[in-house]
């Protein structure tokens, strides 16, 4: 695999992966953290769905200042070890039961991550623009992703073991080892960084970091507090008068602005030859937005679904196997308490409360009568947090198989170009949401629990279209980006993950509302297939530029 392939590329593929096993490790048991009753902090989906939504968005916004930072000043080495350090530290504080000291810890990794991720993707690009691996730099960069997701595979195992075993506190600290492990392989690779690693410092015509502060993140900090304050049109479905859904979101929204002015001002001060490639990157950036809303809602909604809805009992053999691997774990069934929350539920959502119950929804509540055990009676069931290994799962699995079907292709001269890639991406993600819709009628809208398969088809699916999209978004930013702001655009690129993070929580957070579940897929596809329109409409000129930068 690391044959024709820079020698850093091992080193930056193994850091990546150590990263990517403690952030989805503690990702993957964020939202059920927060809505356990005895050991988190009782939110409820809302609650939990808006604070990840917002937490993730965050994760997404730093990298925009950690990028110009490492370009100006510190460089992309200096830059990924400090953010790394930073988030395994966050971490480790973030298990530790107290609201201000979760708060400490996701600040943490927020900043961490926004001087790590930019840095490590700009870095392995910088490779690839020696003459003898230019063709190589799209395979580069999906295997590089395909050591995110072998990362954020095994990672889900570790934190149901050890959540299961011992709690929460020490899923939390084995993300944190991982981190660790990650910095130390990205030092042991230092030699092979030399010539790359570079501070391109401040250029002709860029804003002095003192500018930057004084007229994008001040006016950002200014903006995010008045969007906290300010106020909507008051109704019954919005008693509290939020503007786009809750303080929070009203607060990212309006503190983005100062962002968003920032990158459009950037294409508009650019050099003649440099407005092209700036504006087809600005145009792919805002139409991904789409993408990561829908996609991301496998940490909230999608993971709702696997607690809630799937069944995820296991018998046999199977449950022998998870329990010698200690992710499974036993409860009881109670007739009396599983009729007494369905009867506080059904209360809650007839008087128009928040739906907010002393515990989970209790498993049995949805099981058809006949698989239903005696009363008293225990059943294994696999931890919920495993179904984020899903996704990563099928990466593995396909990144060969799609980085093969690309080389055949290129072969015969037939590869598409990046941006078509990218077109084909949304709509194949588009398509997977209607397997999800598919489940919801299965299952008679919740009333009954479906297959897991349902759950792996939709993954599997969408993996493909995020396969064709995220590696190759990597890739482009780094064809397209003028040189003395590449990762600054690598930033942008996150900027619009970040948003598309927001609007996931937005989205995960009105799930309750949605008396019928195949509504909320319905338009979760609207908007995928609104954004595949518009790349395609975008193609043909976006083609054109990067034909005009002699790349494909």
């Amino acid at each position: 695999m690391w044959k024709n392939h820079p020698k850093a590329l091992p080193y930056l593929f193994l850091s990546e992966m150590w990263e990517r096993f403690g952030y989805y490790l503690m990702i993957g048991i964020f939202t059920l953290y927060l809505k356990d009753v005895e050991a988190g902090f009782a939110m409820t989906e809302k609650e939990a769905s808006d604070l990840y939504g917002t937490f993730i968005a965050l994760v997404f916004l730093t990298p925009f200042i950690g990028g110009l930072v490492a370009d100006r000043y510190l460089g992309y080495r200096k830059s990924i070890v400090i953010g790394g350090l930073m988030m395994g530290v966050g971490y480790f504080m973030m298990g530790i039961h107290s609201l201000p000291m979760l708060y400490t810890a996701m600040t943490l990794v927020i900043v961490g991550n926004g001087f790590f991720k930019p840095n490590i993707s700009t870095l392995l690009g910088n490779f690839y623009s020696k003459e003898e691996y230019l063709d190589k730099k799209d395979e580069g960069y999906n295997i590089f992703y395909m050591g995110i997701n072998i990362g954020a595979f095994i990672c889900n195992f570790f934190g149901a073991a050890l959540q299961i075993l011992l709690g929460w506190h020490y899923a939390f600290m084995a993300a944190g080892i991982g981190m660790f492990i990650g910095v130390i392989v990205f030092l042991l690779g230092t030699k092979h960084y030399a010539g790359y690693d570079h501070k391109k410092g401040t250029q002709e015509g860029d804003m002095s970091f003192l500018r930057i502060v004084l007229f994008i993140l001040l006016p950002s900090v200014i903006f995010g507090i008045i969007g906290w304050f300010l106020k909507g049109t008051t109704s019954d479905a919005n008693p509290a008068s939020y503007i786009f859904g809750s303080d929070s979101t009203d607060a990212f929204v309006f503190a983005c602005i100062p962002i968003i002015f920032f990158y459009g001002s950037l294409y508009f001060k650019a050099k003649e030859q440099d407005k092209r490639p700036i504006g087809a990157l600005l145009s792919i950036f805002a139409v991904v937005i789409l993408f990561w809303a829908v996609f991301k809602l496998n940490g909230s909604a999608l993971t709702t679904w696997a607690d809630r809805y799937t069944d995820r009992e296991v018998t046999g053999t199977t449950e022998k196997v998870f329990s010698t691997l200690v992710q499974s774990k036993e409860i009881t069934y109670e007739k009396a308490s599983t009729e007494l929350y369905d009867a506080k539920f059904r209360l809650q959502k007839e008087n128009g409360e928040v739906v907010k119950v002393d515990d989970y929804p209790i498993y049995f509540r949805n099981v058809s009568k006949e698989k239903l055990p005696q009363e008293g009676s225990k059943i294994s069931v696999w931890a919920t947090n495993l179904s984020q290994s899903i996704n990563p799962g099928w990466v593995i699995i396909l990144t060969p198989l799609v980085v093969a079907f690309f080389t055949f292709l290129r072969t015969r001269k037939k590869e598409p170009s990046t941006p078509t890639k990218i077109a084909f991406g949304l709509l194949i993600s588009a398509l997977s949401v209607l397997i999800m819709v598919a489940a919801v009628h299965i299952g008679n809208n919740g009333t009954e629990k479906v297959s897991v398969w349902w759950l792996v088809a939709n993954y599997g699916v969408i993996t493909i279209g995020e396969l064709f999209l995220s590696p190759m978004g990597l890739s482009v930013v780094s064809k397209l980006s003028p040189k003395n702001i590449t990762a600054l655009m690598m930033g942008g690129w996150f900027l619009s993950t970040s948003i598309g993070n927001k609007l996931s929580g937005v989205l995960a957070s009105m799930w309750d509302t949605y008396d019928d579940k195949a509504n909320f897929f319905w338009v979760n596809f609207c908007l995928l297939m609104f954004a595949t329109l518009i790349m395609f409409a975008l193609v043909k000129n976006l083609n054109k530029v990067m034909r005009e930068k002699g790349i494909n």
